[in-house]
């Protein structure tokens, strides 16, 4: 369980923040993978999965953190400072993407962090991207504009049937889906109805 140490935080979207994560040694994961952050807060341990919002791992990492002022945990984290220390474990999850292909990722919430991640690593290799998030002011939009800015389509959809089209035209690229149970459930509904049985898809629980 290796204490790594908070590079920088940086305010992202509304109550969200990005921790970037000093990479410790011999530790190596994919965009799409996820990390458990175990902290003590007023007494108490408490532990939380953050799914990796950077391309890759290489010196630093990042994690998107969306916190309520009533939780425990992400809001600590959102407290960080450079400097300071947190424990991680890890990486877990097979859901990651390694450089290979093109890639449509469908996020809402805090699972903009994987997407951005996820499509800026297709970009630097030298696939197509392109990011559907569900709602209208998405965390990372800086990141998002310089993707778009690269050659990635962005899209912002209030229903994921808008996304319909899209995921009809992906061809051999492959499909992601990010976010609370009930969107991943209608990711892969509409998915399905085009005819793409695989989503690779990370569920972070009820909302």
């Amino acid at each position: 369980m290796p204490q790594v140490t908070v590079d920088s935080v940086e305010e992202v979207g509304t109550r969200t923040v990005a921790l970037e994560l000093e990479t410790p040694d011999g530790f190596d994961a994919e965009p799409g993978q996820f990390l458990l952050v175990r902290a003590t807060v007023e007494g108490v341990e408490e532990t939380g999965y953050y799914t990796l919002s950077s391309p890759d791992t290489e010196g630093t990492m990042e994690i998107t953190v969306e916190y309520v002022p009533e939780g425990t945990l992400a809001p600590w984290l959102a407290e960080r400072t450079p400097g300071d220390e947190i424990e991680i474990e890890g990486p877990f999850g097979d859901v990651r993407y390694t450089g290979d292909g093109d890639v449509v990722v469908l996020a809402e919430g805090p699972g903009i962090g994987p997407a951005v991640g996820i499509a800026e690593r297709a970009r630097r290799e030298g696939h197509d991207a392109t990011v559907v998030f569900w709602g209208e002011q998405p965390p990372h939009r800086g990141r998002l504009d310089a993707l778009e800015a690269d050659g990635a389509t962005i899209l912002l959809v209030e229903s994921l049937d808008e996304a319909a089209d899209t995921l009809a035209a992906a061809g051999d690229a492959t499909v992601y889906a990010f976010g609370f149970e009930s969107f991943v459930r209608d990711a892969k509904t509409v998915a399905e109805a085009v005819g793409i049985d695989d989503v690779r898809a990370e569920s972070f629980g009820a909302r």
